[in-house]
């Protein structure tokens, strides 16, 4: 009867023990969710610079912490550049746009008749660009309804790269808290995942840290790579500054998710085709191609030492985190699951060794 009673006591003790653990964990998860997948970016972002920062720490007699934190000002520098220029460009464009077109000293190009040869959309793109450099309020009012649908997509576009600028900026200041303490989170992580699987934390630990930089330098870093390329060439070409934030962010996103972005700069050649002179074409579509291309050279570079992700795993990473947190998941979504699928196949290898011995 006291074995009963006692057993009864540990049972309710261990209940309470969980119960309130469980509690306390379930309330900082609830605190720390709003910042959640920006400490993940951080840490990845961490993981990727730090051999900068240790080699940097090596070469010279700064200390790892400081090195650490003017890498991370030079980060924020670097990404507050591109976000004052996106909002003070769209504000100034707009206006111009807008005054330009009321006193007449701005018009719509009349496209080339040649446009009207192109396969399938020829005659069609032909009439929109004439309806549009003819008579722009007429076209306006006969797709009132689209321009609408547009107008707001563009506004959201906008809105969520304004904020995804913001979240890189706070992830990057993470990332530079991160390196300068970067020995003591190696060893928690390792402690985790001693604590998870038994002897093999520092091993897992070296696998993550291989993984993680090799996607982040193999895929994102080719993909912002090409998306300079791109985004320069379609500015030398003069496409509009609205028009151009839209289309490198679809070449990020291609690039990203691993496919050719000439497949989101065809309809730039198409316009430049048809606006500007048959040598600026020639040599911008030149320009597109060696952007899509160039991945065949920086790849090899930049993924020498890391490990092979099959494309569908990026692919489904990328998109899936993009839809569930915008632009910031299209990146953490790539390493993130890139990473589950890296451990998961070590394990499952190990698990078949195990059974062959």
């Amino acid at each position: 009867m006291k074995l009963g009673h006692n057993f009864s006591n540990q049972a309710v003790d261990a209940f309470i023990k969980i119960s309130a653990l469980s509690v306390l964990v379930l309330w900082c998860f609830s605190i720390l969710k709003p910042f959640l997948l920006l400490m993940v970016w951080g840490g990845i972002i961490a993981t990727a610079l730090y051999p900068i920062v240790a080699y940097l720490g090596k070469k010279t007699p700064i200390s790892e912490s400081k090195l650490s934190m003017l890498l991370t000002i030079i980060g924020v520098a670097l990404l507050l550049i591109p976000l004052v220029a996106l909002s003070t460009g769209i504000y100034t464009s707009g206006t111009e746009l807008f005054l330009g077109y009321q006193d007449g000293t701005i018009a719509i190009p009349k496209p080339k008749e040649s446009m009207q040869e192109w396969p399938i959309i020829g005659h069609e793109a032909y009439s929109f660009m004439f309806l549009a450099s003819s008579n722009l309020e007429s076209l306006l009012f006969k797709y009132s309804a689209e321009v609408k649908v547009v107008a707001s997509k563009a506004a959201s576009l906008v809105g969520s790269l304004g904020g995804g600028f913001i979240q890189f900026i706070i992830s990057t200041i993470i990332a530079g808290v991160f390196m300068a303490n970067a020995a003591k989170c190696e060893r928690a992580f390792i402690l985790i995942s001693n604590r998870l699987t038994g002897e093999h934390g520092e091993a897992l630990t070296k696998l993550s840290k291989t993984t993680v930089r090799s996607v982040v330098q193999g895929v994102i870093g080719v993909a912002v790579i090409q998306t300079t390329m791109a985004g320069l060439g379609m500015a030398v070409i003069g496409i509009p500054a609205p028009a151009l934030g839209l289309w490198i962010f679809l070449v990020l996103v291609f690039a990203i998710i691993q496919l050719p972005p000439i497949l989101v700069l065809l309809p730039v050649i198409f316009y430049v085709f048809s606006v500007d002179t048959t040598t600026s074409g020639v040599l911008f579509a030149v320009w597109c191609v060696l952007v899509s291309s160039s991945d065949a050279v920086l790849k090899p570079i930049l993924l020498s030492r890391g490990s092979h992700i099959p494309m569908i795993v990026i692919l489904l990473g990328a998109l899936g985190g993009m839809a569930m947190s915008g632009i910031v998941g299209l990146f953490v979504g790539a390493v993130v699951l890139s990473l589950t699928y890296q451990l998961l196949t070590v394990w499952l290898n190990s698990e078949a060794e195990g059974k062959n011995t």
